[in-house]
């Protein structure tokens, strides 16, 4: 408890937290506490920069959740995402902490992500949902491993997969048929995202990208969109999940692709603390958009 009044009563987090306006959209009025007065002593209070109130901010996900979060992160930008994505994504306290260790901010919040034209024409707030980065280390994967061993892998953990994934989406099938021509191709992963509204394809390959791999996955989600989808639902898009990728050769391959692909890798990497911040920025915005 000390440790909590000590971060977040700082003056620097009650003006990071102003100057993002995140009060106005983290909690309903009808549930915010009007008067903390009636619960707390004036001297126990959380001074903000206007008067002596809870920031609403740190009412909206629990207290075993803010003990990960204050323990595991290094900046204010990290703890606040935290605190909105567990909220946003409903998050008990194991599934934060997996998701903090496998920095699911720099994942998700990551500019440079491998997102084809018509992806980001088609849905623009993708690149706050969809991560292009995925640790897979609860599969227990040899360093040399096939196809069939991931597949098979994620099947056994689709719980962990999906909540790295995001849990908007959900499991519809393994190996789903589509009929091309005379023929019945499989589609490894068919998934659906409910912010999205779309069917989403997921590719699995045990080498590095290749561009054939894009052909591919233009016919698969082709075959959706004509025989599968739904009247009310969105275009299908895809998502090619790979060990790595050459960034040069995934721009040149998707630059003139028509269909909304994106390839992902199972690697992480660090971004900056600047870029975080402007991240940080750019995600409450997304949230006040669509509240």
């Amino acid at each position: 408890m000390v440790k909590f009044y000590d971060v977040y009563s700082r003056p620097i987090f009650i003006d990071r937290i102003s100057q993002l306006n995140i009060n106005e959209f983290v909690q309903l009025q009808t549930a915010q506490i009007q008067d903390t007065t009636i619960v707390q002593l004036p001297t126990a209070q959380l001074e903000t920069t206007n008067n002596k109130q809870i920031p609403a901010l740190l009412t909206i996900t629990t207290f075993t959740n803010h003990v990960e979060i204050m323990n595991r992160c290094r900046s204010d930008e990290e703890r606040i995402f935290y605190m909105l994505y567990a909220r946003h994504q409903g998050l008990k306290t194991e599934e934060l902490r997996r998701c903090i260790v496998n920095q699911t901010f720099s994942s998700l919040m990551d500019k440079g992500k491998m997102m084809s034209p018509k992806l980001l024409a088609d849905y623009p707030q993708s690149e706050f949902m969809l991560k292009d980065k995925a640790v897979v280390d609860f599969l227990n994967l040899p360093q040399k491993h096939n196809e069939h061993h991931l597949h098979k892998g994620l099947l056994e953990h689709m719980k962990a997969f999906i909540l790295e994934l995001g849990k908007d989406f959900l499991f519809i099938e393994s190996e789903f048929g589509v009929q091309v021509g005379g023929s019945t191709k499989r589609i490894d992963l068919l998934f659906f995202h409910r912010a999205l509204q779309c069917l989403v394809a997921i590719e699995l390959k045990a080498v590095d990208f290749q561009p054939e791999f894009v052909g591919k996955m233009d016919m698969y989600l082709e075959a959706l969109d004509r025989d599968v989808k739904r009247d009310n639902e969105n275009p299908s898009i895809g998502i090619i999940l790979c060990p790595s990728a050459d960034r040069s050769m995934v721009e040149y391959t998707l630059s003139r692709s028509l269909s909304p692909t994106m390839i992902a890798e199972y690697q992480r990497k660090l971004i900056p603390k600047e870029v975080m911040k402007k991240s940080l920025e750019e995600y409450c915005a997304f949230l006040k958009e669509n509240k």
